[in-house]
């Protein structure tokens, strides 16, 4: 896992479809999942948006406090265990939205790093529907209202 994740760092589940127009660049971070280097969830949204896709937030956030020695490889288990928390869910992407790391005294320099994130999930926009596309019936009743 590299060593660039921080607050709204994007994880996208490999084999996740995506429009063809949608270029960024990515790497490889935990097993399935690959990392998003140079846009934050606001710059991919945008991007996804401008593409005519929808990048939506699932609701609620999921956390993770590890302790170790090494704030990147504690890092890297707390992200870990998150996506192995959400591993049924049915999504395609996370946002990081908080990482805390602080080195405690009491215990001898042991961090404790605690992460929180938001699953997400990018998919093709549904087209709206025009009235002309409804049945005459139904045209009526959204006439009047």
């Amino acid at each position: 896992m590299p060593d660039t994740i921080k607050t709204g760092t994007i994880l996208i589940k490999e084999g996740t479809l995506l429009p063809e127009v949608l270029r960024f660049e990515s790497e490889p971070c935990a097993l399935g999942w690959r990392l998003v280097k140079n846009l934050d969830g606001y710059g991919l949204g945008r991007k996804i948006r401008e593409a005519g896709w929808t990048f939506s937030r699932r609701a609620g956030e999921i956390g993770a406090t590890v302790f170790g020695l090494d704030e990147q490889k504690t890092l890297r288990r707390a992200v870990e265990q998150i996506l192995a928390n959400l591993e049924a869910a049915e999504f395609n992407s996370l946002e990081i939205m908080r990482v805390a790391s602080e080195a405690s005294k009491r215990f001898l320099g042991v961090r404790c790093v605690t992460v929180s994130a938001q699953s997400r999930d990018i998919h093709e926009s549904a087209p709206l529907f025009r009235a002309k596309d409804l049945p005459v019936r139904d045209r009526a009743r959204s006439a009047a209202a």
